[in-house]
């Protein structure tokens, strides 16, 4: 496996819009703007959400192989696959997947969870043939997400057909031109290139999915985040959000370790700034330094916050307890990022999506479902 394809590990006639080349008067969003209309974005990308750590994915081996042996079910099972994906043996998350087919055949999630760790292993075509029976049996499970995780596969796919063997993706950004990478590739493959309407919605429903692998799978993933950053500069001039699609880009800089890489991420970064003007009432274009100034403090917050869920899950670990209960007790809100910037670990958790809530001014709560915690790794 090249490593190109090795970041997939660390994961699944063109349309334009033509801009006046002024200081935009609908150009006037302020990141807490962006946040309302696409809530847990900023979350995703800086990783400040509720996930576990790799003590917690250990300790789940452990106790899922002990119940297996007790007591097995599919559930279990699927816990175990996933928890091994997790601490970085994807080859025993397959193999342990296979297993499960054999004593509990045909099941969706089953086919789901393969088609992903055949992803995450290099074997897209494999991985796409599995997503391709799980989205048959279940089309609308986990809100259509493995629509476009497929889709996404079959985007690098036709990347490495074209030559491309590198990242970003795409690095022929098209200036004004704002449906690009991803999301241009998303409109021609769904033909809806003349319908603005159903284009909004394919592109909706794309971010949602992607929000999803994020959350679900490896936010950190360059190609995620270059796909995210596709999607939220290709929403049109009025709904787009390009302050998040900078830090998504700038995210997946940090990712790479090849510096035209990181260089490549950090052109489009800039670029996605093009005509976001300092505030409302300016007409001071957005430097990509002061966004990245903004954007690393809140990496670092995000970082802090997170250090309390590792510290919770080591020393509920250390003391022997039932860690899905001791997490489930203490987490079942997610945070919420307020306008001060200071995080609470027990604020506000979602489903499996998130549910909307407007960040900092508001914040809307639902109880996560009492299943939901020997699940939250399952793909």
């Amino acid at each position: 496996m090249n490593s190109f394809f090795r970041l997939l590990l660390s994961l699944p006639v063109g349309l334009t819009v033509v801009v006046p080349v002024t200081a935009c008067l609908w150009d006037y969003d302020t990141l807490t703007m962006e946040r309302q209309r696409f809530p847990d974005t900023l979350q995703l990308v800086t990783g400040q959400f509720l996930r576990h750590t790799p003590a917690f994915y250990q300790w789940r081996i452990e106790d899922r192989l002990e119940r297996i042996k007790q007591q097995p079910s599919p559930e279990l099972y699927d816990d175990l696959a996933v928890a091994y994906e997790k601490t970085g043996d994807v080859e025993k998350a397959i193999a342990i997947t296979l297993e499960k087919e054999k004593v509990y055949p045909g099941l969706y999630e089953t086919l789901a969870n393969l088609g992903t760790f055949y992803i995450h292993a290099g074997q897209l075509e494999m991985g796409v043939e599995q997503i391709d029976l799980a989205i048959a049996l279940n089309p609308d499970a986990h809100f259509g997400r493995e629509v476009y995780q497929r889709l996404l596969v079959k985007y690098v796919l036709a990347k490495r057909s074209s030559g491309r063997q590198g990242l970003p993706l795409d690095v022929n950004r098209r200036g004004w031109a704002r449906l690009s990478g991803f999301a241009k590739y998303l409109i021609e493959a769904q033909s809806v290139e003349n319908d603005p309407q159903q284009r909004d919605e394919t592109l909706n429903k794309a971010l949602k999915g992607i929000l999803g692998m994020m959350r679900f799978g490896n936010y950190q993933s360059p190609i995620l985040l270059e796909a995210l950053g596709d999607l939220l500069g290709s929403l049109g001039t009025e709904k787009d959000a390009k302050r998040l699609a900078a830090r998504a880009f700038l995210k997946a800089s940090y990712e790479v370790k090849n510096e035209g890489e990181r260089a490549a991420y950090r052109k489009m970064a800039d670029d996605s700034l093009d005509m976001q003007t300092v505030n409302h009432a300016s007409e001071d274009e957005l430097s990509l330094e002061a966004l990245e100034k903004k954007f690393t403090e809140e990496l670092v917050q995000a970082n802090q916050w997170f250090e309390s869920i590792a510290d919770d899950e080591l020393a509920w670990i250390k003391a022997g307890l039932n860690v899905d209960e001791a997490f489930s007790k203490k987490y079942y809100r997610q945070p919420a990022l307020n306008t001060s910037q200071k995080f609470e670990p027990t604020i506000v958790m979602s489903g499996i999506l998130g549910l909307a809530f407007l960040v900092g001014l508001y914040v809307i709560s639902r109880k996560r479902d009492a299943a939901g915690s020997s699940k939250l790794g399952q793909s």
